[in-house]
């Protein structure tokens, strides 16, 4: 079997207490929107592993029993980096309990500090949040944003210097991704939206987990289809994905 790939998701997971890279207090990427493209398998075995104090990055925290909810009924989730939550009464309860230490983040936002920290940059500056409650505490500077000389009239008021917002770029010990396909060196493709933040935390993690629903041999992929190099993945798993949809609307007769 091809070193990348593992036969369950409990086995993809299983040596990394001891090799450091997962540990009472690490910080693990978990992908997905909502419920869409979440590595629901493993985050079963995340849970399985008894790790504690964890800071995890995710645009929402699942539901209650699903996705991210499971690890916060079991409380070892100390800390969430995240920007919608609005779906799991769990963390609304450790919340306001005081038990769990929460980062909001607009959601344009989290994704540029998870690609930054990708892409090695440590801090970059936005105008959302500038002059909201997202903005205390942090380094604020007015600017001048960059616009297309050709497309915009100087004499334009939005042109303006105006306010704008240091973020840090984010980096994990851990990252665990959804794709739909990948082959036997980690090469992944992304089906629709459960793309959404999966490629950008494959490449923000000293150790990246993916969950795929099909692997095939090195070579059957299309280059021009591949979302994520398997150069940034460190082990692949096939696994049953159940699509639990996370609000049910029924119409009416």
């Amino acid at each position: 079997m091809p070193a990348k790939v593992q036969t369950t998701a409990a086995r993809a997971l299983k040596d990394l207490k001891g090799r450091g890279i997962l540990y009472d207090g690490c910080t693990v990427m978990v992908g997905g929107f909502g419920l869409c493209g979440i590595p629901e398998q493993l985050i079963l075995a995340l849970r399985d592993t008894g790790v504690r104090e964890l800071t995890c990055v995710s645009n929402n925290a699942g539901v209650d029993d699903w996705g991210l909810g499971l690890l916060l009924q079991t409380r070892q989730i100390k800390k969430m980096i995240s920007s919608y939550v609005g779906e799991n009464a769990t963390f609304e309860k450790q919340f306001l309990d005081g038990d769990l230490e929460v980062e909001f983040n607009p959601q344009g936002t989290l994704a540029e500090r998870i690609r930054a920290g990708g892409a090695g940059i440590p801090a970059f500056f936005t105008a959302t949040g500038a002059g909201t409650i997202i903005a205390e505490g942090k380094e604020t500077r007015t600017m001048r944003a960059p616009r297309h000389a050709a497309r915009v009239n100087a004499d334009d008021p939005s042109t303006a210097p105006r306010e704008f917002v240091m973020e840090s770029g984010l980096y994990a010990d851990l990252a665990l991704v959804k794709a739909w396909k990948a082959d036997e060196f980690g090469n992944l493709v992304f089906r629709k939206t459960a793309r959404n933040f999966n490629p950008m935390m494959a490449t923000a993690a000293a150790f990246v987990v993916a969950e795929v629903e099909e692997i095939v041999p090195t070579g059957s992929l299309d280059p021009d289809t591949i979302h994520t190099p398997g150069s940034y993945i460190d082990r692949v798993v096939r696994t049953e994905s159940e699509k639990r949809i996370e609000q049910r609307t029924i119409r009416s007769a």
